[in-house]
């Protein structure tokens, strides 16, 4: 089989990428490690329970409402779609001090800040605005439309020029921090750790190591669009953009894992599987993470030193502890499906234990259980370092997932009676099952500080996509990732064609 494209990886970044760069007319193959395709947004079973392995919070990625989120795009041009279904408010906050109800309308969470603070909702109004008006700039350049060579200044020019000068004021808010623009419209101390949860759910990290662009789009989209949940788990959009991808003539294998890519004069030229095969192609796309790629797959000697020592000292936001449940769901026929608890608001919300995020799905989507039950998906932030498998590994997975356990009870008071499937993962579950160095959530990069590194290398033909790329962590950028990627390595002139 002869190839143009070889994707290593199968989560949201490369299948964007491959689909895409098929759909362009390229031989693309993806290669998966795991038996399931989807990365960190893979779905799995047991007993009758379908879990979500990473992300369950969806904006503008079904086709009820106008929306610009680059997955929805992307499936778009693919010919492919999600049924949804939109819910409202998008999740319950639970402090200490009570109860925020998080509402997608704009409005709506504004009137809920002030039930907490009168001020705070005050100066929300001047932080919207702040991030709105950015937004109301961004929308008009469609995602599946960018690229990231010189090319991109034709393409805007041609296309958006009404729009990029709209955007020029916007410069410097476009390379900010969302602490930066907090600072200048926020004092009050409740609204400014609301601002930083909603960052740290949103990229890991707080207002100050957040880009003002991502969360102006959240926050756009989320008004625009909605919230919505994809009917079948997040392995429904895993399944949609592996049908777009086959269906444009690319080829995914499972279980094929990558142990080198090979380059050779300085060029990338294909990879070796751990079996020992060779796959030959001009062009090579990892969707591993940036130490993964840079310190497994490629020989010290492929990069240079400097580069190479660089970017393995990229910091990593820590893994996580997670909590899998199958549930009796007697007695809860008005659980939302979404919520938070942070417990202790004294201490910072990145302290591992101390924001844990609450995913049942099964609200929106009954089959995702047996019938009478409920799923749920909890976690939280874990440190990688100390873990082993040895004499103390269960009683410490225990141990370590009891703040998950409370955060439940929390919304569940007597969810140990109602227990029916339990599974606990750690940061070693986290790193195995993913691939994923030190099981992390992605780059630690201060936004206030600097960027997320683009997807080319220093090997010709070798590329990256993913959440250690531009434009970083989370559904709607990795996509974005993948369409950056894919557009840059075909012409404008295809890529208006598309658009047509």
């Amino acid at each position: 089989m002869s190839l143009d494209v070889i994707v290593i990886g199968s989560g949201i970044g490369g299948l964007t990428a491959g689909a895409m760069l098929a759909r362009y007319g390229k031989r693309v193959l993806v290669c998966e490690s795991h038996a399931i395709p989807g990365g960190a947004a893979h779905s799995f079973s047991r007993r009758g329970f379908q879990f979500d392995s990473g992300p369950s919070f969806y904006s503008g990625i079904g086709n009820q409402r106008p929306s610009l989120n680059p997955l929805r795009q992307v499936l778009d041009i693919l010919g492919e779609s999600l049924e949804t279904v939109p819910y409202d408010p998008l999740g319950y906050f639970h402090f200490p001090e009570g109860t925020f109800p998080a509402y997608s309308n704009l409005d709506d969470y504004q009137r809920a800040v002030a039930e907490f603070t009168p001020q705070g909702a005050k100066e929300l109004e001047q932080f919207q605005r702040r991030m709105l008006s950015l937004y109301d700039c961004l929308k008009d350049v469609p995602a599946i439309a960018l690229r990231s060579d010189w090319q991109l200044l034709g393409v805007l020019m041609g296309r958006y020029f009404p729009s990029l000068l709209k955007m020029l004021p916007q410069l410097g808010t476009i390379q900010a921090s969302v602490g930066e623009v907090m600072d200048k419209t926020v004092r009050d101390a409740w609204l400014r750790r609301l601002i930083d949860l909603e960052c740290f759910l949103l990229s890991g990290l707080k207002a100050h190591g957040t880009i003002v662009p991502e969360v102006a789009f959240m926050l756009g989209e989320r008004s625009r669009a909605g919230v919505e949940y994809p009917v079948g788990g997040s392995g429904a959009i895993v399944d949609a953009l592996v049908r777009g991808l086959k269906r444009w003539g690319g080829e995914l294998r499972l279980r094929s894992h990558v142990d080198r890519i090979l380059v050779e004069s300085g060029k990338a030229v294909g990879v070796r599987l751990r079996n020992g095969e060779e796959i030959k192609a001009p062009v090579v796309i990892s969707n591993a993470t940036i130490w993964d790629t840079y310190g497994k797959l490629l020989h010290p000697e492929d990069l240079p030193g400097a580069y190479r020592s660089e970017s393995l000292a990229t910091p990593a936001v820590d893994s996580f502890m997670h909590l899998h449940l199958g549930i009796r769901a007697e007695g809860l026929e008005k659980l939302a499906g979404h919520h938070v608890v942070v417990h202790n608001s004294d201490h910072d919300l990145t302290e591992p234990g101390n924001t844990c995020m609450i995913s049942l799905p099964s609200v929106w989507d009954a089959n995702l259980a047996p019938e009478g039950h409920h799923v749920i998906h909890a976690y939280t932030l874990e440190p990688y370092e100390g873990w082993q498998r040895d004499e103390s590994y269960q009683d410490k997975k225990r141990e370590r997932s009891q703040s998950l356990f409370r955060a439940l009870e929390k919304v569940i008071p007597d969810l140990n009676k109602r227990i029916a499937v339990e599974l606990i993962g750690t940061p070693l579950t986290h790193s195995h099952f993913l691939r994923r160095y030190q099981g992390t959530y992605g780059p630690a990069i201060d936004a206030s500080k600097e960027m997320f590194p683009g997807f080319q290398t220093p090997i010709s033909g070798l590329y990256r996509v993913g959440d250690s790329t531009m434009p970083g962590i989370g559904v709607p950028a990795v996509a974005a990732s993948g369409i950056l990627c894919a557009n840059t390595l075909v012409s404008p002139r295809q890529t208006g064609e598309l658009l047509k």
